[in-house]
């Protein structure tokens, strides 16, 4: 064996076997540090030593690569559920997993806009507190069912104040109204105006995609919407929701009165924000995910493993 080859083996077994550093391996062995640096660069180029980066069990790399390149996002986070076919389950882990999120990337001074709803809820309950980050967090849209309960977005936002040092800026009004006319006079006020101008000001929001489905938040009791609403939107296209806002499968708005009756963030208004973060999973929400990925208005994704796997067979048929 030709002495450079004995003496690579022997170096990187002292570095990569034993621990050693390169100084620790210069002093043992008596050579210059330059000289251990090359003789390890040397092995790993000849196949001496040979580097592999371990794939655990919950890493889903791949699928998040396939899923940001086949729909041009900034970044998409997939996580393993426990039972990806129950609604709550995968709302309450997706939501865990988006609080990861939160705490990762809102910086100190942005606004961040959130809605409504079991998925943000739970992203609040997994969020870490903290007093060395100040922010400002706005309700993306007026209120919509039951003000006391923790899914509504006035009690949302009180509990980030509680984590997170808050400017707080409420929506001191209904999502959606009865009348056209009720929500321009509502918009008129200074106040709920003050509060949509924050929204569209915002660094970053996290909101989750609704589907149609008769067991959705939104739509199941028609506190929110009617059913003759719904069956109307159906009709005329639309497979999902974001932020109030119905698209269809194209993430298209379907216009119709209700747009006109929301009182928040604006459908051309969300495409600019500067990241808008959609965490949504589950079979039943599949179609409105895509819907809201070839509209272009999301720029992360935070979804479950088996939704993920059908995001990219879908845009592998197409």
């Amino acid at each position: 064996m030709d002495d450079r080859i004995r003496l690579m083996i022997n170096v990187s077994k002292l570095h990569y076997e034993d621990g050693l550093t390169q100084k620790e391996i210069s002093e043992k062995l008596r050579i210059s540090r330059p000289t251990i640096s090359r003789l390890i660069k040397d092995a790993i180029k000849l196949g001496i030593v040979e580097i592999t980066i371990a794939e655990f069990e919950e890493s889903y790399n791949d699928l998040e690569k396939q899923i940001s390149d086949a729909y041009g996002l900034e970044e998409v986070i997939v996580t393993r559920v426990s039972d990806a076919d129950s609604r709550e389950i995968v709302s309450r882990e997706l939501g865990a997993k988006a609080a990861y999120y939160f705490n990762r990337s809102v910086q100190n001074g942005d606004v961040v806009g959130v809605t409504w709803g079991t998925t943000i809820s739970s992203m609040v309950d997994n969020l870490k507190a903290t007093k060395s980050l100040h922010i400002t967090v706005v309700q993306l849209m007026g209120g919509l069912g039951d003000p006391a309960v923790s899914l509504h977005g006035t009690e949302i936002i009180r509990r980030i104040s509680l984590l997170i040092d808050s400017t707080v800026r409420l929506m001191p009004a209904p999502g959606i109204v009865d009348s056209i006319e009720a929500a321009q006079f509502l918009k008129s006020d200074k106040h709920i105006s003050a509060a949509i101008d924050a929204v569209t000001n915002a660094d970053i929001i996290f909101a989750g995609i609704g589907s149609l489905a008769q067991e959705a938040l939104l739509i199941k009791d028609e506190s929110i919407i009617s059913q003759e609403e719904v069956k109307w939107l159906r009709e005329n296209g639309a497979i999902g929701e974001f932020a109030l806002h119905f698209y269809d499968k194209n993430g298209k708005l379907v216009d119709s009165d209700i747009e006109q009756r929301i009182i928040g963030l604006g459908w051309e208004e969300v495409k600019g924000i500067d990241r808008v973060v959609a965490i949504a999973g589950g079979p039943e929400k599949t179609e409105a995910i895509i819907g809201a990925l070839h509209g272009g208005f999301v720029d992360v994704l935070i979804t479950d493993h088996q939704t993920a796997k059908k995001l990219v067979e879908l845009s592998q048929s197409k």
